[in-house]
């Protein structure tokens, strides 16, 4: 039971014109020729690709489709689906064939699946940025703030991007704006997963439901509640605020510049 606590509503199209507006001031900023998507399957990349969609020509828009051994079918027909319905150009290029090397270079390293997922992650940055560079392109980032705040990312991974349109939005929000604009009901609805190791799922890795997560940090960092407040409003216990507010502490330095020391 999570107490009478109402995620907080947004204005959706107030929300939609602000995010297009800040990816255009982006793109004519950079005076970059056009946006390279990591095409998921998912419904934060698909909700970046529909906005994108809204406020620039199609042809300038890429999506690139990175699957690996562990990536479903079900992800991959929906990625394709989404760059078909924009009448977006895509690539489905497997990176499997790239993964394959590292574990030679350590051996002792290939059993580790944090190091193999993240490693998957960050092979995958490098292809956008191939393609980036290569055309003059904008990456598009599709972290949410759940994921962001949680450290829900691989740095210089999915980390590793230009901008991020959705990167104040909680997955509550995610959610009603994608159904705003109509992103497809299947994508929406599916279970979230990075796809990072067989039968991964973002809910199961986080041992929380999106739904209770959102609502734990929003008054955490937008209502600056404490942990006896929080878990009295949700009527969850303390110890699982605390989880999550420990979380939030060692996920900061995957937000800040890396450290430098001031020579005096």
């Amino acid at each position: 039971m999570e107490g009478q606590f109402k995620f907080p509503k947004l204005d959706m199209q107030k929300a939609v014109d602000e995010i297009c507006s800040f990816i255009k001031d982006e793109l004519e900023e950079s005076k970059a020729n056009g946006l390279v998507i990591g095409l998921s399957g998912g419904i934060d990349s698909s909700t970046v690709a529909y906005l994108c969609a809204r406020i620039i020509e199609t042809d300038k828009i890429i999506g690139l489709i990175l699957p690996s051994e562990t990536t479903s079918s079900e992800d991959i027909v929906d990625a394709m689906a989404v760059a078909d319905n924009l009448g977006i150009k895509y690539k489905n290029l497997h990176i499997d064939h790239l993964i394959e090397p590292f574990s030679k270079l350590c051996p002792k390293c290939s059993k580790s699946a944090l190091a193999n997922g993240n490693l998957k992650a960050r092979v995958r940055m490098m292809l956008l940025y191939y393609h980036s560079n290569s055309m003059n392109r904008l990456v598009m980032g599709t972290g949410n703030k759940k994921e962001l705040l949680v450290g829900y990312f691989t740095k210089y991974g999915d980390g590793g991007v230009d901008i991020l349109p959705i990167g104040d939005l909680y997955k509550t929000h995610v959610k009603e704006i994608a159904a705003y604009i109509d992103v497809p009901k299947n994508i929406i609805e599916k279970a979230p997963t990075a796809g990072l190791w067989t039968g991964q799922t973002d809910e199961e890795e986080l041992g929380i439901k999106y739904e209770l997560l959102d609502k734990i940090l929003y008054l955490m960092t937008d209502e600056n509640l404490g942990i006896s407040e929080i878990a009295n409003h949700l009527k969850i216990p303390e110890n699982e605020v605390l989880r999550i507010k420990s979380m939030v502490d060692a996920s900061k330095h995957k937000l800040s510049s890396p450290s430098i020391i001031e020579i005096k």
